[in-house]
């Protein structure tokens, strides 16, 4: 099929809003030409089998999308330089040197920690006035303990990191200036750490990043600062902003939180539920052509910017039955929620191990929990790759 000339406008869903209707916009392809609010062009990548084999395919470079001279607006402006933004054999490098502290033994021995942190959270939400910000109270502090307990960062700091981070995952709204002075200033922050860390080593992620080797190969200090940056603000940013949304997105549906405090057994599968079902952000981070590529019937030119997306192919009828009916007994599929490939999220089964905990303790702990305004009334922060609220009002026990 020859390259169509004219691409089709195309905005992304804000939260509350539906999905928009891919197989009319594309014309039923599963990939199409289309023109992105910023005044972009790029391939989009609806189906999952096409997504899946899109973001396995090597030939689709994360490091051309985000190269010098190619437009990147809002947080993959600090892409280029961290594992995100790499490809084979620099990825390959980078994450091996790495992957160690995220294997599925060290994040399940982590699993009491995290429910000491939720029912820490819990009981100082519940012994306050309601409502309370779910925000502030919990699903902001949950993963950035975690993650700076994992880091050896101190919590006094978590502050600061919040402001860093919010400037940091921007969109194509947010200034370059204000990402690029917080992505300096929090390098500098890590800099000096790493300095201290060097000096007197502890029993920590930061530590053993220093002293991680693979033969003679090890992570330069500038490596080790972006590494440590990118663990701190994905370690906490997702897992946040995905309790919020999961959380509207469960109480939207009181028979499904019925159920799961009928069997707690159901939460491990309810969070892969979830994590089909919640839309995190707009649009995902792009890929380049190394080559001209078939893909969906389509040849795709070598230097085209290729989007995956995600939300439409974790909804295709073709892997999942009556995708769009939210369902907490689903038998889990290979959602594509954490990607694929050599990209696929590093901190998946951490984040995985939070949201069972953190809705084990919300869901057991809170009875009736409901929100305190409605819906409608809820505020995002603008600017935000990532769907972030700025307060989630709740209340819990008797009406």
């Amino acid at each position: 099929m020859s390259v169509d000339s004219s691409p089709v406008k195309f905005t992304p869903a804000r939260p509350g809003q539906p999905l928009p209707d891919i197989a009319t916009i594309s014309g039923g392809r599963p990939v199409f030409r289309a023109e992105l609010p910023d005044g972009r062009i790029a391939w989009l990548v609806s189906g999952y089998e096409t997504v899946r084999q899109m973001i396995i395919d090597q030939r689709f470079s994360r490091a051309q999308a985000v190269a010098p001279g190619r437009a990147a607006p809002g947080f993959e402006m600090s892409a280029a330089e961290s594992i995100s933004g790499k490809d084979p054999p620099e990825h390959t490098r980078l994450r091996k040197l790495v992957a160690s502290a995220f294997t599925a033994r060290r994040v399940e021995a982590l699993r009491p920690r995290v429910a000491g942190i939720v029912n820490e959270l819990i009981g100082t939400m519940a012994a306050r006035p309601q409502p309370a910000d779910l925000v502030a109270d919990f699903s902001l502090p949950l993963p950035a303990q975690v993650v700076c307990d994992m880091l050896g960062v101190p919590a006094a700091d978590l502050e600061r990191f919040h402001a860093w981070s919010d400037a940091i995952i921007g969109d194509w709204q947010r200034d370059a200036g204000e990402i690029m002075a917080a992505v300096a200033e929090l390098y500098g922050y890590f800099g000096t750490l790493i300095g201290i860390k060097r000096a007197q080593p502890a029993d920590d992620l930061v530590s053993a990043l220093i002293a991680a080797r693979d033969d003679t190969d090890r992570l330069s200090e500038h490596e080790l600062t972006v590494m440590c940056c990118g663990l701190l603000i994905a370690g906490h940013e997702t897992t946040a902003n995905h309790i919020n949304l999961s959380l509207l997105l469960l109480l939207d549906h009181p028979d499904q939180v019925a159920a799961l405090r009928a069997d707690p057994e159901l939460i491990p599968g309810a969070v892969e539920e979830l994590l089909r079902c919640t839309r995190l952000g707009g649009l995902p981070p792009a890929r380049v052509t190394t080559e001209d590529v078939r893909l969906g019937g389509i040849t795709i030119p070598a230097g085209e910017l290729v989007i995956p997306l995600y939300s439409t192919a974790n909804r295709d009828r073709s892997v999942f039955i009556d995708p769009d009916r939210f369902d907490v007994t689903r038998d889990p599929a290979s959602h594509l929620a954490f990607g694929a490939g050599v990209h696929h999220c590093l901190g998946a089964q951490l984040a995985r191990v939070e949201l069972q905990e953190a809705f084990r303790g919300l869901i057991g702990r809170l009875p009736g929990l409901r929100l305190a305004v409605p819906a409608s009334d809820l505020e995002f922060k603008p600017g935000m790759a990532i769907y972030s609220l700025r307060e989630l009002p709740v209340r819990w026990g008797e009406p």
